[in-house]
């Protein structure tokens, strides 16, 4: 009685912490069979539906307790009611008959033997032949007969109904085969369970993504147990999914992130791209910047920034600027002011002119600046004869002297200096000058008595 009761508490504890955990505990069984969790039982593993291609070369595969036999397609197999006088299981009759035809010296593919009768246990008290005393075999076909003591065990009705096992119903060629329960719709499994059919059961289970806790199933946060994905993850009922964050792409795995060439996909950048991990920047050529929205380039206007880029005037271009000198004057070095030297180069001075250049232009004198009385006697001095008596009265000689005067000059300052030499003894100096000075633009001052300069006093027009 005590042993009894035992055995009922620990069946309910058992069904109690399979109702509340969700794992299962199996009871190791022997090879061929498997745990039935409802029946907490070994039960037999229908090898014929698990294992693909289970028999070769035309056979066809019979379950068996444990394993399964392969035989001809033709192959007769006799079910019994009855309980069996000898319980031999299959494989050894079947092997008995092997031997005894290799003894007699059968050829492969064919089996003979006599005075042997095997059956196998069927569920539900159902039985194959597998051996009979008397087997006939031919190349093609395999036939086993039954004993005919025996023939009372055959049943003359093929409707006669054999006894099967919990879960196990006959079949039209009366053998006990699986009920499947969740395809009939006989189980009792919640409306947010899944019915997993089994070997004469069935079982409830939680659909992927959820566990269960107590009565209910609930839904698996994936998300909590990394590591699912490579940067983000979004838990779904029942699933999840990885996302990525900007700059990046799922990979054909649905886990990894990779970096978007976002230069190679969809360049916004107005002039220069580089691609950079999860992200881009854009650069612009010289002579331009970026603009506010970081995508845009904008000239740079050099001649706003700076007042010392030309020597003159800056002009700004689309990405550069340029230079430029007044007339008469040449770009060098491409910033600086160069005189041009008309005279050197073209000019429209006559052949009795000679060709001054300036600051900016030139001008044509006459060859011979000098006068009545006056010979000229180099390029630009005239003397008067002194055997000539006019010449007695006037300056012994008159230098020209052409120069340039930079009209941004600041003033008063030195314009040139002359120095008077003395030739003769007692011979008196004086200078003054001769134009230019009514309205008093220039004037003379002497330094010790005998260097004079002429200077401006205001800007001279």
């Amino acid at each position: 009685m005590l042993k009894a009761l035992f055995l009922t508490m620990l069946t309910l504890a058992l069904v109690k912490s399979q109702d509340t955990e969700e794992t299962i505990t199996y009871t190791q069984c022997t090879d061929g069979y498997e745990w039935d969790p409802v029946r907490q039982q070994c039960k037999d593993i229908d090898e014929c539906d698990i294992v693909p291609d289970a028999c070769k070369g035309g056979m066809k595969c019979v379950n068996h307790y444990g394993g399964y036999l392969c035989l001809p397609k033709t192959a007769q197999i006799i079910v019994n009611n009855e309980q069996p006088q000898q319980e031999t299981p299959a494989a050894e009759a079947v092997g008995a008959a092997a031997n005894a035809a290799a003894a007699s010296g059968a050829t492969p593919g064919s089996v003979a033997a006599s005075g042997m009768a095997a059956t196998g246990v069927m569920p539900g008290g159902g039985f194959v032949a597998s051996a009979a005393a008397e087997v006939q075999t031919g190349r093609n076909n395999f036939v086993i007969r039954r004993n005919p003591a025996d023939l009372q065990r055959i049943p003359s009705n093929p409707s006669h109904r054999i006894q099967c096992a919990t879960g196990y119903e006959q079949s039209e060629h009366n053998v006990c085969q699986d009920i499947d329960e969740c395809t009939a719709g006989t189980h009792n499994c919640r409306a947010d369970q899944v019915c997993i059919n089994l070997r004469g059961s069935f079982a409830c289970q939680c659909p992927p993504g959820y566990q269960k806790r107590g009565e209910q199933c609930v839904d698996i946060d994936e998300c909590t147990i990394p590591p699912y994905c490579h940067q983000r993850c979004v838990n779904t009922p029942g699933s999840f999914y990885c996302q990525c964050s900007p700059g990046f792409q799922l990979a054909a795995n649905n886990y990894t992130c990779v970096d978007i060439n976002e230069c190679d996909a969809s360049n916004q950048c107005a002039q220069q791209c580089y691609n950079i991990l999860g992200s881009f920047i854009c650069q612009c050529n010289q002579g331009y910047e970026l603009s506010s929205d970081r995508l845009n380039c904008e000239d740079i206007d050099e001649c706003r920034t700076s007042s010392y880029l030309c020597q003159y005037q800056c002009v700004n271009e689309p990405g550069k600027f340029s230079c430029m000198c007044p007339q008469g004057y040449q770009v060098v070095r491409s910033r600086t002011c160069q005189d041009i030297n008309e005279c050197e180069t073209t000019n429209e001075c006559r052949e009795d002119e000679m060709c001054w250049n300036y600051h900016g232009g030139f001008r044509c004198y006459p060859r011979n600046p000098c006068q009545d009385p006056y010979v000229l006697t180099s390029e630009n001095r005239c003397v008067c004869p002194v055997s000539n008596a006019v010449c007695r009265e006037l300056p012994q000689s008159i230098v020209y002297k052409y120069m340039s005067i930079r009209s941004d000059r600041s003033v008063p300052s030195d314009i040139f200096q002359i120095q008077a030499t003395t030739i003769y003894a007692n011979t008196i100096n004086t200078f003054r000058i001769k134009s230019g000075n009514e309205n008093g633009e220039f004037y003379l001052r002497c330094l010790l008595g005998y260097l004079c300069f002429t200077m401006p006093l205001p800007l001279f027009h």
